[in-house]
């Protein structure tokens, strides 16, 4: 029974169309679950994902999604290289196929990758996202700040390292008459599930 897809152009043929279009920009593109994934270097990442959106055959108009990756426990911690990575979804309309961008930050540290802004618009809060969820710097970001976390949160909650119940809690003073951070005061406990039995459960006779 032959594979049906939802796009027009067969993923072999684009996966020969982009390897002969981005040429040594990309470090590899290979077809998975028919979807292209194409892997960069930081270095290589804007220069990639403007050929990606100018050049003909590819003409992927559209940054529909963008997010980072913490690698650090991947395959019970048994992957090699570097920790995070940026993956963006690109869509061409007009020639009605998709491809998955890939870059990783070379230093875990700081993970810093170019910013995506100056060619679509829409990655402004996809990046503002994974900058705020992982701590990642998208170098040339005009507005890089907290999109969904307030102005006093500490750490980046999607890091695999991040404590479930955070570093501060927040609330409201009525002695100062404002908001008050302050350390965690929940202690952590297990919660098992009460479970009961009954002998005859199900039995209508």
């Amino acid at each position: 029974m032959p594979v049906i897809t939802p796009f027009a152009v067969d993923p072999d043929a684009l996966k020969e169309t982009l390897a002969a279009t981005l040429g040594a920009l990309a470090t590899s593109i290979e077809v998975r679950m028919h979807e292209i994934n194409v892997v960069v270097t930081p270095g290589n990442y804007l220069a990639a994902a403007r050929t990606l959106r100018d050049a003909p055959g590819c003409q992927f108009e559209q940054l529909v999604d963008l997010c980072g990756i913490d690698y650090s426990e991947f395959g019970d911690g048994l992957r090699e290289g570097p920790r995070f990575c940026v993956t963006s979804h690109l869509l061409s309309v007009s020639l009605n196929q998709r491809v998955r961008l890939k870059v990783y930050a070379e230093d875990d540290e700081l993970p810093v990758v170019d910013s995506l802004t100056e060619l679509w618009t829409s990655a402004n809060w996809f990046e503002r996202e994974a900058f705020d969820l992982f701590g990642i710097v998208f170098e040339g970001h005009a507005d890089l700040r907290r999109i969904l976390t307030d102005y006093g949160f500490i750490g980046h909650p999607f890091r695999k390292d991040f404590p479930m119940l955070g570093h501060v809690e927040m609330r409201y003073d009525p002695e100062r008459k404002r908001v008050i951070y302050q350390p965690v005061t929940i202690e952590p406990r297990e919660v098992t599930p009460r479970i009961i039995r009954e002998d005859n459960y199900g039995n209508l006779h």
